[in-house]
């Protein structure tokens, strides 16, 4: 059985958007980034867990499987991932998105997130080299990032202070090595078993610039402890940088944040949902060429089980719901409509309205009938239970007002 190549991409693209992050409203995709969070964690449990020999010996058995499980889910959703590559870089043809993937940094976690798992089986020789590249599944975690928000703000501050962050850490690399040298330089001679060589000196700064102090290299002469010393006040400020630049970081997120809501005014925005039928002139159009008025746009377009963004080339469809929008009025003035429902009594009810006795200054905008709204042409005639929404200056008994 032969799968139409449209049937195919179509889908791809719904496979796409099943493993991407989901919508609230696309259950399927929000349960696939449920069970993906889940097991993720449940694979990171597994690797802390199997470090404990009492865990290794009662449960070894059922963490290996759940091992295994998770590691095949996650050859599973790489090998998804290639197939809908195209659609996460549509700008890029089919084999430029999947290298492009392949060599980004998620698609590299995601290789090395279960290929060490696998290549043992091929070169059983390196089982212990492969075993310590399984670590690196643990960047998976990187993931969850994209489902919240908040954790959002994250990701934000350090690229945004990328070039403060990398200037603070060069800096504490030539302390570092311009302190190892001079500590090498003055402790060599006293303690060449201690300070044996420049790597010596590099140990005992790290230790001593990161305020660490494991105490298992340490000056004794009178000028070593003397530029100890100066070397210890000196890396308590300089550790504190990129901590004051991550902070700070912060608090401009959060002030732009509050000032975005402070300085920005409300202004109403109109939605209303048209469905499309086959008989619509705008069935089989594209959405440029609607000719939709200045102010008024396509905010989504549902198709079934789909929401499509509402790109200028998109075809519409029949079947297909619109959700259009439009400014609120900007002025004072107030359009008053008015509506009448049509009793048994009334004179309009069983004439045509363009046989209705009304002034020129009364406009019948829009008739209701079981639901369904009727455009006021002049052959429709008027019934009993209809609701006539009308725009007039004179006054009309019995009309409600409603208010634009």
């Amino acid at each position: 059985m032969k799968i139409n190549k449209k049937v195919w991409l179509q889908r791809r693209r719904r496979l796409s958007q099943i493993i991407e992050v989901g919508v609230s409203d696309d259950w399927i995709s929000r349960s696939y980034d449920i069970v993906s969070t889940l097991i993720l964690l449940v694979n990171v449990a597994v690797t802390i867990l199997y470090t404990f020999d009492e865990m290794e010996l009662r449960y070894g058995k059922v963490l290996l499987f759940l091992e295994a499980v998770t590691v095949a889910f996650f050859a599973l959703d790489y090998i998804l991932r290639l197939l809908s590559a195209v659609f996460l870089y549509p700008g890029l043809s089919e084999q430029k998105a999947i290298k492009k993937y392949v060599f980004s940094f998620t698609g590299i976690i995601d290789l090395l997130s279960f290929l060490p798992y696998y290549l043992p089986v091929f070169f059983p020789s390196g089982a212990a080299v492969f075993r310590m590249f399984r670590v690196i599944r643990i960047f998976r975690l990187f993931q969850i990032n994209a489902y919240y928000d908040s954790l959002n703000v994250i990701t934000e501050v350090i690229t945004s202070k990328r070039q403060q962050l990398l200037s603070s850490v060069f800096i504490i690399l030539v302390l570092m090595l311009s302190s190892s040298l001079c500590m090498y330089s003055l402790e060599h001679e006293a303690q060449p078993e201690v300070f044996s060589n420049a790597f010596s000196g590099i140990w005992w700064s790290v230790s001593t610039l990161l305020t660490v102090g494991y105490g298992d290299i340490y000056p004794i002469t009178t000028l070593g402890k003397i530029f100890s010393i100066f070397i210890t006040f000196l890396g308590v400020g300089m550790v504190a940088i990129p901590t004051g630049i991550i902070s700070a970081g912060f608090v401009d997120q959060y002030s732009r944040f509050k000032r975005i809501s402070e300085y920005a005014y409300e202004e109403d925005i109109h939605f209303i949902k048209v469905n499309l039928k086959k008989k619509d002139s705008w069935v089989g159009k594209a959405i440029m060429d609607l000719g939709l008025p200045h102010g008024v746009i396509v905010a989504m377009i549902r198709r079934g089980r789909e929401n499509i963004v509402p790109r200028g080339d998109v075809v519409l469809k029949n079947n297909d719901t619109l959700i259009l929008g439009a400014e609120a009025l900007k002025d004072d003035k107030h359009i008053d409509l008015k509506e009448i429902i049509l009793r048994k009594q009334n004179p309009w009810n069983g004439q045509l309205i363009r046989d209705l006795d009304i002034s020129r200054q009364t406009i019948i905008v829009m008739v209701k009938r079981n639901g369904t709204m009727l455009v006021p042409k002049g052959d429709l005639m008027l019934m009993e239970g209809d609701h006539i929404i009308l725009y007039s200056q004179e006054r009309i008994s019995n009309a409600s007002l409603i208010q634009i």
